[in-house]
């Protein structure tokens, strides 16, 4: 899944004042993020506040996307959930075409057994009409889905790799070695882009690349070459931006910072609240342009 490498840029979901999608903005997010070089196109990610989100306007979101892909960038799509059969249906009822790939997040709140897990991932992959990345994420779902676990999930034709946000350089050093080379180590935490690449990752998903594109792309694609100067470079601009855009939840931070550059309004759903004035005033000083 060559499509699958460099930047993928976790889009956010824009609303207006009245909580509906901002089908405007969207598309200008999408004209900004495209210019700027990115690689793919992840829809309905974590970043877009995809728990207040009906499937009537993912659907929609969707549609809207492959209708404004004027570059026809590769588009990854998020179907995850703790209820197996659920995330079955869902997908068997989603128009996938078009669409290379499902980012499926590990099941929350019931904390399964890493058997659990496995047989989630398995029941999902054998249904899907398209590939499968799974996505770990402990801090959100409150377990983790080990290395070991993800080497028995890659052997399944349908599983191409995963998306790694649980901030353990190590468990991502055992993926790699555990896993065929054309399984995908993809970085789900901006700031370990580059050390994850170094160690075998294939590049990023990346909330920071709504804001920052190009800068985005350069920094994976150094690393990709081989030139961690220039990727090392790129990094440090982002160490203190970054960790702002979590602080009072994501993407309440990233949509501040979108706001403040003229992309989309900053208005989150509930329960998510707008960044609060002190976060706003840190997240203008630390912005790099």
């Amino acid at each position: 899944m060559a499509d699958i490498t460099g930047t993928g840029v976790a889009l956010v979901t824009p609303f207006k004042e009245d909580y509906s999608i901002d089908y405007e903005s969207l598309k200008s997010l999408i004209e900004h993020t495209t210019s700027g070089g990115v690689d793919y196109l992840v829809i309905m990610g974590t970043t877009a506040e995809t728990a207040t989100v009906s499937k009537k306007e993912k659907a929609e979101v969707l549609s809207f996307v492959k209708q404004n892909n004027r570059n026809n960038l590769p588009i990854v799509y998020g179907i995850g959930g703790n209820n197996t059969q659920e995330v079955i249906e869902e997908i068997k009822n989603s128009d996938l075409e078009g669409v290379i790939a499902i980012l499926s997040v590990a099941p929350y709140y019931n904390k399964p057994s890493q058997e659990g897990l496995f047989l989630h991932y398995m029941a999902i992959a054998d249904n899907s009409p398209v590939p499968i990345i799974l996505y770990n994420v402990p801090g959100r779902t409150g377990m983790n889905l080990n290395a070991k676990t993800v080497a028995r999930l890659s052997v399944h034709p349908n599983i191409i790799g995963v998306k790694e946000a649980s901030g353990d350089l190590i468990q991502c050093m055992e993926i790699v070695k555990n896993t065929d080379e054309e399984f995908l180590l993809i970085a789900g935490d901006d700031l370990l882009a580059v050390p994850i690449i170094s160690i075998g990752g294939v590049g990023s998903i990346a909330v920071l690349s709504n804001l920052y594109p190009r800068e985005l792309t350069t920094m994976v694609n150094s690393a990709l070459r081989g030139d961690y100067i220039t990727a090392n470079q790129m990094l440090h601009k982002f160490t203190e931006l970054n960790p702002l855009l979590y602080k009072e939840g994501n993407p309440v931070g990233a949509k501040a910072a979108l706001a403040m550059m003229g992309l989309i309004k900053n208005v989150v759903r509930l329960p998510l609240a707008t960044a609060s004035l002190s976060l706003q005033d840190e997240i203008k000083n630390a912005l790099i342009i």
